[in-house]
């Protein structure tokens, strides 16, 4: 089996001073720098998905909050796929590149896990990928739903919960760094 990770939505709206500021996003971006340099040091394919929005609040086209955020900057080899809705199979050429690549495993994180994480891991598991997510690699934001409002570490919490096992194995970085050199 051929693995990839792919990196969804790390742009800079997500961030401190951006327009949609998750819960921690550091964390996140700490631990997905951590696997980006273990798959370039394995020369494996690393995938990011950038998101532009139409019409939207964040992710504007020609700003500096939808770009990928400078501290996991793309190298010109590394494949980068701009999509609009969240599932990054949807209208994008992900699939295409994936089976271009004999990919059949995926390692996933990114941003936000609530949204575009849990839409595209449900989709790649569809297409009969195998599938892992770094649940430290991943970061959301509160939400409210009829007056309630759900604390940001809950809502990754139910999240990892649901698709654990079912969809992907969700794993820690550092579990993943570990234990895929002690196998």
């Amino acid at each position: 089996m051929k693995k990839a990770l792919l990196i969804i939505d790390v742009q800079n709206d997500y961030f401190p001073n951006g327009k949609c500021q998750l819960y921690k996003p550091e964390v996140a971006l700490n631990a997905i720098k951590d696997l980006l340099k273990d798959f370039r040091k394995q020369d494996l394919p690393v995938i990011y998905i950038r998101h532009e929005s139409i019409n939207g609040t964040f992710f504007n086209p020609n700003t500096d909050g939808v770009q990928i955020h400078n501290d996991i900057k793309p190298l010109d080899t590394e494949t980068v796929i701009v999509k609009h809705y969240p599932n990054n199979f949807y209208e994008t050429n992900l699939q295409n590149k994936l089976v271009e690549n004999g990919v059949t495993e995926l390692v996933v994180c990114g941003m936000m896990t609530h949204m575009c994480i849990d839409t595209t891991i449900r989709a790649a598991k569809d297409y009969g990928y195998k599938l892992t997510l770094i649940s430290d690699g991943c970061a959301t934001k509160e939400l409210e739903w009829n007056g309630d409002y759900i604390p940001a570490d809950t809502v990754q919490s139910i999240f990892m919960a649901s698709l654990n096992q079912k969809f992907a194995n969700v794993i820690t970085s550092t579990d993943y760094l570990f234990y895929q050199y002690d196998l």
